[in-house]
């Protein structure tokens, strides 16, 4: 809901009481404002805290009490089964305000907890890293999910600064569990390795390993989607990206230009290798200063607007400046939320790197 639907839902129990007496003074005595007066305590529930829902129980009953007085010459069983109506429901009012509360308490509690999963798995990076302007986001398709399958890592090693962004097959704990193993095997090899398909390779034989103590359809059929991209130490001028059947990465210059970059050879994803294996290859492409190299997992691209349509990031993205990644991705964010017209479908994984303009 927006923020003016919000507002204006906070406002509801106050109209429906105020509407209700209108509407039994200026109606004959055989119309009831028993209907509003009942309502508003249950809109308030969900609404308000316990104090402001009992506020407008109280509101709602002495409103009752006053039209009966009102209409004094009523039926009085009947006057009596309405005013009994209106404090049974503002009763049961307050009963779901009680379990509303305890449910937003835990829901605080599952967040706190996958919060703290997401910073142990998924650190922010820093925002600077070996003279390269770096920024990274993780969105969660579930409000009381804040991670999954989605990854990204960027760090700085002897070799440049190396980053990933990959994509869990499945859901839930499992997924949780490939992503922390991909990323734990990533920073090892990001620093041992000499060159990203040797990374690569590190990083299918630890999922095999893992895929290897897993139960079910997961232990054969277990994979991910990835890029791997470097910044080469003292060469910031090229940049390196090899392709695991993932989104390819963005790069956009600093005048609006905007390239995709398309792996030469297609591959498999992580994982994949018993069905069909090939040398993994990187491409290097010039990255002109200030530009930024966007990387992001298909949540991006999947996102559909009421028509059906999918996002096209390079398509919005292009013939547009932004000051650095974390505005990239700030924009990016919000551009998806507009065309879905609200919560992802998919998690999203974004990382974005920016080099400088001079040196």
């Amino acid at each position: 809901m927006s923020p003016l639907g919000r507002r204006l839902a906070r406002w509801l129990p106050a109209a429906l009481i105020v509407g209700g007496v209108v509407f039994d003074y200026v109606t004959p005595p055989q119309y009831t404002a028993a209907p509003f007066l009942s309502a508003a305590p249950l809109v308030a529930a969900p609404l308000y805290t316990l104090r402001a829902t009992a506020v407008t129980v109280v509101a709602a009953v002495l409103s009752e009490v006053w039209v009966v007085t009102y209409h004094g010459e009523k039926d009085y069983y009947e006057s009596v089964t309405e005013a009994v109506t209106v404090v049974v429901v503002a009763l049961l009012a307050l009963g779901i305000n009680r379990v509303v509360r305890m449910s937003d308490a835990r829901l605080a509690s599952v967040r706190d907890v996958s919060e703290a999963a997401q910073r142990a798995v998924l650190p922010a990076p820093p925002e600077q890293l070996a003279g390269l302007a770096v920024a990274a986001r993780y969105v969660g398709a579930r409000a009381d999910a804040r991670i999954g399958g989605d990854l990204y890592a960027v760090q700085d090693t002897p070799y440049g600064v190396r980053m990933i962004v990959g994509d869990v097959r499945g859901k839930g704990l499992e997924a949780v569990e490939a992503a922390a193993v991909l990323i734990g095997a990533f920073r090892e090899a990001a620093e041992q390795e000499a060159t990203l398909e040797a990374v690569a390779g590190r990083l299918e034989r630890a999922l095999k390993r893992e895929g290897g103590r897993r139960e079910g359809p997961d232990r054969h059929e277990g994979f991910t989607t990835a890029v791997l991209a470097e910044v080469p130490a003292g060469e910031r001028s090229v940049v390196r990206v090899l392709n695991r059947g993932h989104p390819a990465p963005l790069l956009l210059t600093p005048d609006g230009g905007l390239r995709e970059l398309m792996p030469s050879s297609p591959a498999l994803p992580l994982g994949l290798s018993d069905v069909a294996g090939w040398p993994d290859r990187s491409d290097e492409t010039f990255l002109p200063a200030g530009a930024l190299l966007l990387l992001f997992t298909d949540g991006v691209t999947e996102a559909r607007d009421l028509l059906g349509r999918f996002y096209d990031p390079g398509g919005r993205l292009r013939g547009r400046r932004f000051a650095g990644p974390d505005d990239l991705l700030e924009l990016l964010l919000d551009d998806v939320a507009r065309h879905s017209g609200g919560a992802p479908a998919d998690d999203m994984a974004l990382l974005a790197v920016q080099r400088p303009l001079e040196g």
